[in-house]
């Protein structure tokens, strides 16, 4: 079986507009969340958001180009140019139809679909920008990166709800496996923390409306948890044939094992009973990548924050590993800080999880504060944790039951092992 490496990574998020600003801030515990700024939030259940801040697009696009690209794709382009350069990879040294792009998205463009409904009921349907469609449809994310960065391999999205990241590094993980590649760039974006985007998931219910004390509104796993703080921002990670990886000399963060899906056939929005699907996606991820629960080191969980994920994935966790070696495993969700970003959150995971098998620490779950007796592992609360994880599992549970499972592996010594 060929191995698959990680060589490169870029992300944008609340708390980070690098890989290197992210990481720094998750390991400090600061909370990205705070009253939105996108637009005038008063009449909506809930008004926060974690936001990318101090973001400018004409630092990275010209004015033309913006006008063709919806936030979810400048967010996309500028995480993947960051891993692209951090690879070290060069088109000219290196196939590039041996290179693909899987970058999905849980939403695409809904700004822009709010932006043109406004003209076309306003002005009339001439007014209508002829860029609309190719602004919003989500696999232009996995287009613009293919076309910025030169590669021609296969190029394709996920739309997979708040699994989309970790379904495309899966996905990307099996075409190098089988040869259909050499090299993928894979991860996830979204931005969707817009007017109808917030109005949706709030009147559903699912976001926090802790709106005066938004730094404390994502609490994972703790008993006073009230909903998910809605996020943005994009995760990219070049994944590569190991083989290939060390013949050019490049740097490796992690190895990416193994990969489980599963579908949870039970409803559109809520969890299976008992966290019986994300269990099955966690045994599926273990035995592709050859591994026993024993030797789980470290999970970084789904822990949205709300009521019902955070019960459930809590028991899918014992279920997958069993009750021992659940309790003997650290666990943190990242959401805590940059919030849920809905189809980015997967890939930007990933990405803290390599670094946490490469520095050898844990992110901490933070505004853990009271514990829930139906929660009781080890959530790593409100501090940052050094620990040896040689073996790390990511969770993601879409809207839909979609559930996916990445695995990865710390490299060490050129070996891998």
């Amino acid at each position: 079986m060929r191995r698959v490496v990680i060589t490169g990574m870029g992300a944008i998020t609340s708390i980070g507009n690098t890989v290197e600003e992210f990481w720094s801030n998750l390991l400090r515990g600061v909370s990205g969340a705070d009253r939105i700024t996108h637009f005038d939030p008063s009449d909506h259940g809930s008004q926060i958001a974690c936001e990318v801040k101090d973001f400018d697009p004409t630092a990275h696009f010209d004015r033309g180009e913006i006008k063709k690209l919806d936030r979810f794709i400048q967010l996309a382009m500028v995480a993947a140019r960051e891993a692209f350069r951090d690879s070290a990879l060069d088109f000219e040294k290196t196939d590039p139809n041996r290179a693909g792009v899987i970058v999905g998205c849980g939403i695409g463009g809904l700004e822009t679909l709010e932006e043109a409904c406004d003209v076309l009921f306003n002005k009339g349907a001439r007014r209508v920008s002829p860029f609309v469609i190719p602004k919003l449809i989500l696999n232009m994310a996995s287009g613009h990166i293919s076309i910025d960065v030169g590669a021609k391999g296969v190029n394709t999205a996920v739309a997979t709800a708040c699994a989309t990241g970790t379904h495309a590094i899966g996905d990307g993980l099996k075409l190098i496996q089988r040869s259909a590649a050499d090299i993928m760039i894979a991860g996830g974006t979204e931005a969707a923390i817009t007017r109808v985007g917030v109005a949706g998931f709030s009147n559903m219910k699912a976001l926090s409306t802790r709106n005066d004390d938004p730094k404390h509104a994502s609490r994972p796993f703790d008993m006073g948890r009230d909903g998910f703080v809605i996020g943005e921002g994009a995760g990219v990670l070049i994944l590569e044939e190991r083989e290939h990886a060390l013949a050019r000399g490049a740097k490796i963060y992690a190895e990416v094992t193994g990969y489980g899906a599963s579908g949870d056939a039970y409803h559109m929005t809520a969890p299976a009973p008992g966290g019986e699907g994300g269990a099955r996606a966690m045994v599926a991820c273990l035995q592709d990548a050859g591994l026993d629960p024993s030797e789980v080191d470290h999970i970084n969980a789904h822990g949205t924050s709300t009521p019902l994920n955070d019960k459930l994935e809590t028991e899918a966790i014992k279920k997958a590993l069993g009750e021992e070696n659940a309790r003997r495993v650290a666990i943190c969700s990242n959401k805590s800080m940059i919030g849920h970003g809905l189809g980015a959150a997967g890939a930007i995971e990933a990405i803290a999880m390599a670094l946490t098998l490469k520095e050898q620490i844990i992110p901490p779950t933070i505004n853990y504060e009271e514990p829930d007796p139906e929660c009781d592992l080890d959530y790593v609360p409100n501090e940052a944790r050094r620990a040896k994880v040689r073996i790390a599992l990511s969770n993601s549970l879409g809207f839909g039951g979609h559930n996916a499972t990445i695995a990865m592996r710390r490299h060490e010594n050129g070996d891998g092992k």
